[in-house]
């Protein structure tokens, strides 16, 4: 009999609340501050920028909204192209749609599992050549792992093409010592309850440019013009995000480090008792960076003689969620007639990781012995197989 149903579930990435968040909440109701604005979203910008070494912030209702904001600022209008990592999770490329703009997806690269450089250099170089180069490249830094950024960097600053880094995954990771997510034009990052810290719902626009974020936050709020009237002279959305969240945010990122550090120790548990198994890699780490493992994520060879599907199916059985990597943008049917630019001829990285990659329970809040229970499914269930298989 299947008792495996009676097991607790253990999720992907679940929220990890700290205990903390409840003060700053009670601020909120007590000083009747129960609007999309506030002194905790104030705050709570002042802190994400300090932390991050930029100048401002602007806090939104999602990192969609964050990206959205970020191409209406570079003036992304119909007609235009931007370019986009194609590993990723669909919100990084529809605000392309919203402003009635071309994706061109990017392949990713070995090394990082995001952008290629090898790839942007090719399709930056078609476009120049065609007389249209894209108005802005959104680089995705892969389930906390910073992209190749001064690669990309000179390459898009070679033709004057601004970036703006989906960091949705990655608060918390280095790259050369400087926050993931500071290093473009603008940077985005994400709230949501599975991200590693965590406003229910929530996102936050980052730059240098302190009048770009100050019209970012005019845009934020239905664009409403200086009059004791209600006036608008140009669209504006409904962004901002709530004082109630912020409070919740103020305290999450309190605790950041503390999550980044507990996300690490997963990975390391995970790496150090199957890194070993045949046919059996994990996402590497780039030279030079310090990764938040928001999610820790490995792929499996013909050696491991079990399917990505297969594996995720077992683990189901027994009531633990795991989940492929990200289906790549350029195969989703909604960007069909995308161009796309692969790794190299015959080489398309992105692809293979779909093929091959498995995103494992990695929230900060589960615990050691429940990652064994994870970890006992994998290694009986790649065992039974190998064994089978290979006999």
């Amino acid at each position: 009999m299947n008792t495996s149903n009676h097991k607790p579930k253990i999720l992907l990435s679940s929220p990890h609340m700290s205990g903390k968040e409840q003060k700053y909440i009670s601020e909120a109701f007590e000083t009747n501050w129960i609007a999309p604005l506030g002194p905790n979203v104030d705050a709570f910008e002042r802190e994400v920028a300090d932390m991050v070494g930029t100048k401002a912030a602007a806090a939104v209702s999602s990192g969609t909204a964050a990206i959205h904001l970020a191409l209406r600022l570079l003036d992304v209008q119909a007609g235009d192209t931007v370019f986009c990592s194609t590993l990723t999770f669909v919100a990084s490329a529809n605000p392309i749609l919203y402003q009635g703009a071309e994706p061109v997806f990017i392949d990713s690269e070995p090394e990082s599992w995001n952008m290629s450089p090898l790839a942007l250099e090719r399709a930056l170089s078609d476009a120049k050549r065609e007389g249209k180069l894209p108005k802005a490249v959104i680089i995705v830094h892969l389930y906390g792992q910073s992209a190749k950024m001064d690669e990309l960097l000179h390459i898009c600053n070679a033709y004057n093409v601004p970036v703006i880094e989906d960091a949705a995954e990655s608060l918390g990771t280095t790259y050369k010592g400087k926050a993931s997510g500071s290093l473009g034009k603008f940077g985005i990052y994400s709230f949501n309850g599975n991200k590693i810290i965590t406003t229910s719902g929530g996102g936050m626009l980052v730059s240098d440019d302190i009048e770009a974020m100050k019209q970012a936050r005019f845009l934020a709020t239905q664009a409403r013009d200086p009059a004791i009237h209600y006036q608008h002279s140009q669209m504006g959305y409904n962004y901002r995000m709530s004082n109630v969240l912020a409070g919740i945010g103020r305290a999450q990122l309190e605790v950041l480090e503390d999550r980044v550090t507990a996300r690490r120790a997963i990975f390391q548990r995970y790496a150090s008792a199957l890194q070993a198994i045949p046919g059996v890699e994990f996402m590497p780490e780039l030279e030079g960076t310090r990764m938040n493992r928001w999610l820790t994520a490995m792929t499996l060879g013909e050696e491991a003689g079990t399917t990505p599907s297969e594996l995720i199916h077992a683990l189901a059985e027994d009531n633990i969620e795991a989940r492929p990597v990200w289906k790549p943008l350029h195969l989703q049917p909604l960007f069909a007639a995308c161009r796309y630019y692969a790794h190299c001829d015959n080489d398309s990285v992105s692809e293979r990781l779909f093929r091959t990659g498995v995103c494992l329970p990695s929230g900060s809040a589960m615990t050691e012995q429940e990652q064994f229970r994870v970890i006992e499914r994998i290694q009986s269930v790649i065992g039974v197989n190998q064994f089978t298989k290979g006999a």
